[in-house]
């Protein structure tokens, strides 16, 4: 992971799922571990919160549990420290850029789809079955006493798949 070269840590929680909130399992179990005089080092700020709000929660949670968390990218430290509001401040800004470039980047992607779809591409994966073959699964499964698992079997997809297709119909 390009994000922890070159950094020795003695544990390493990672999310394989969304930033979208704060309920997911990798944070969750980094949260229960932490102890007071621990230090959590996160690449980026982005990383630990999509949002300002949980960002600052989080950093309050930690800090407020005597863990010193330490932000890589953007050089920043919070130990609990009320003496220093000019790193609340710098980390309530950056959030918010952080967050507004999330939004950006979201924008410009559904933009970006709506253009294609409207030039004809394809989005998605594409289809495991051509129409034609589609139909003809369609006129076989209309047939009474047809086995849907034999069917899906016999033309190389899955049940699932065939039920997209006949409920697509």
């Amino acid at each position: 992971m390009r994000q922890l070269d070159g950094v020795t840590l003695d544990k390493v929680f990672t999310d394989k799922c969304s930033g979208g909130d704060t309920n997911r399992p990798a944070l969750q179990a980094m949260l229960s571990h932490v102890r007071e005089g621990d230090t959590v080092v996160v690449h980026e700020i982005s990383r630990l919160a999509r949002n300002t709000a949980d960002l600052l929660a989080l950093v309050q949670q930690l800090t407020d549990k005597g863990v010193t968390i330490k932000f890589s990218k953007e050089q920043l430290t919070f130990t609990g420290d009320k003496e220093n509001p000019m790193n609340k401040m710098l980390l309530t800004m950056l959030g918010a850029v952080s967050a507004f470039e999330l939004a950006m980047i979201n924008e410009r992607r559904v933009e970006g789809q709506a253009k294609a779809r409207a030039a004809g591409k394809h989005m998605g994966r594409t289809a495991k079955l051509d129409k034609a073959t589609q139909e003809k699964v369609r006129k076989e499964a209309a047939m009474s006493g047809v086995n849907k698992a034999k069917l899906a079997k016999d033309n190389g997809i899955s049940r699932a798949t065939l039920y997209a297709i006949l409920k697509a119909a």
